[in-house]
């Protein structure tokens, strides 16, 4: 829908590293799902081998995901993510459709959801202190930060991660160092098939799958990148491959030290964890480490959530102005809109209800683009494919198979929120419905 007639907006010269893409993928992952999962999944599993089992293969489909999502962003280097995937795949009313849902909810629910819990976290240091200002202030500080661009962007996102990561193997390392309190083993037994192929470890799998959500960040940057075909699968393969890693040694930690009793049903299972392997100043030491955490998670999000808008604004007039950067190269406009949404979402606390209707919706956006890279492989096998999709087609189609059960549980578990996600998709294409009239209106001759 981008109009020839209007002038090309300035765009900065590939400036993202390598090493910063990979900071953003890890960070945009690892936020509370990982502190936070284990309890409910204790109540119904009792194998520690089958617990660690959950969180390995919740890491394998996100790498599946990786090596289709490398390949189309390989081809089509354009900073955007779905939007650009689905376009590319099944036209331009499929990339509006997946391009509104993340411009408008999609990054700033989790940014919401991700300040509020800084906020939180922040009171085991700061004991008294309101989280809501606290969460303000983290969005409005990590705005600032990417507002100022530059390769200080990258330097900070780095430095963030490094420090991010540190402290979590810190805590690993003191977790197995100290004795372990825990009450389940993590050998084999004769009963872990029975739980492995149980409704239990399917409806875990869920949550799993969203704690690693965001293996997929570096394809929302890939025109930023210097060498997508070399950058973007090392981004991408080494960024989920080491959250893998520390999300197992993190829920073995958790099951080390900490008796599953104290563990089922609690929500702070870092925190319960961290009073077992500190002592009673745990709990602040644990606060400080997830809090410190959060910040490159929202910077990250922030840095890569309005790259969706710009592409938008650069294809559709009506959006236009969300496509303007500053000297600097940062979209100024997008960027701001972002964290005006998020602030929303988070003074009237709605953002927890506002990811759960969205979440039917992005899972199904990473199904349709994963099930593109097999389409294109059919439809268009002449096009150039600088990255190709390692293990195809198991990969894709292991991908694709947990994703359809997430999307048939949600619809069975949550009905509600699965239409509602549907709906909002619905008021995406009647948009571009009227964008893409507007658009042909523009272009007709005068006169006629």
């Amino acid at each position: 829908m981008s109009d020839a007639g209007d002038p090309p907006t300035a765009k900065p010269a590939p400036a993202v590293t390598t090493r910063a893409a990979t900071a953003i993928v890890i960070a945009d992952m690892v936020g509370v799902g990982v502190f936070t999962s284990l309890g409910f999944q204790v109540v119904d599993i009792t194998s520690g081998f089958t617990l660690l089992l959950l969180w390995f293969v919740g890491g394998v489909v996100a790498l599946c995901g990786a090596f289709s999502y490398a390949e189309l962003a390989a081809m089509f280097p354009r900073s955007s993510g779905e939007y650009n995937f689905l376009t590319r795949a099944y036209g331009p009313a499929f990339g509006f459709m997946a391009g509104w849902l993340s411009a408008t909810v999609g990054f700033s629910a989790p940014v919401a959801l991700a300040a509020m819990a800084f906020g939180q976290y922040a009171q085991a240091i700061l004991p008294g202190a309101p989280p809501l200002p606290l969460g303000l202030a983290a969005i409005a500080a990590t705005t600032a930060l990417r507002l100022g661009g530059g390769h200080h962007g990258n330097a900070i996102q780095v430095g963030f991660t490094l420090v991010k990561l540190a402290l979590i193997v810190l805590f690993i390392v003191a977790g197995f160092a100290g004795g372990g309190g825990g009450s389940i083993g993590f050998l084999p037994s004769a009963s872990d098939p029975g739980q492995i192929f149980s409704a239990s470890f399917a409806v875990s799998l869920v949550f799993v799958m969203y704690a690693y959500t965001g293996w997929n960040a570096a394809t929302y940057i890939v025109g930023d990148l210097a060498d997508p075909p070399r950058s973007l699968p090392r981004a991408l393969f080494v960024g989920t491959g080491v959250v893998l890693v520390l999300y197992v040694a993190l829920n073995a930690v958790f099951l080390y030290t900490t008796p599953t009793a104290e563990l089922a049903g609690q929500i702070e299972v870092a925190l319960i964890s961290g009073r077992h392997v500190f002592g009673e100043a745990g709990g602040r030491l644990v606060g400080l480490l997830i809090c410190l955490g959060l910040i490159p998670t929202i910077s990250a999000m922030m840095w890569i959530g309005p790259s969706v808008t710009v592409a938008m604004g650069e294809d559709v007039p009506l959006l236009a102005f969300f496509a303007r950067r500053s000297r600097t190269g940062v979209p100024v406009a997008a960027t701001l809109l972002q964290a005006a949404i998020a602030s929303l979402l988070l003074l009237t606390r709605s953002f927890e209800a506002v990811l759960e209707f969205i979440q039917f919706g992005l899972i199904l956006s990473s199904f349709l683009a994963v099930l593109g890279v097999i389409r294109l492989r059919v439809t268009r096998p002449d096009l150039p494919r600088p990255v190709r999709a390692w293990g195809y087609p198991v990969t894709p189609l292991v991908f694709l198979g947990v994703t359809l059960f997430m999307l048939v549980h949600l619809v069975a578990s949550r009905p509600v929120q699965a239409l509602a996600s549907l709906l909002l998709m619905g008021l995406g294409l009647m948009l571009f419905r009227v964008a893409d009239r507007h658009a042909r209106r523009r272009r007709r001759p005068p006169g006629r």
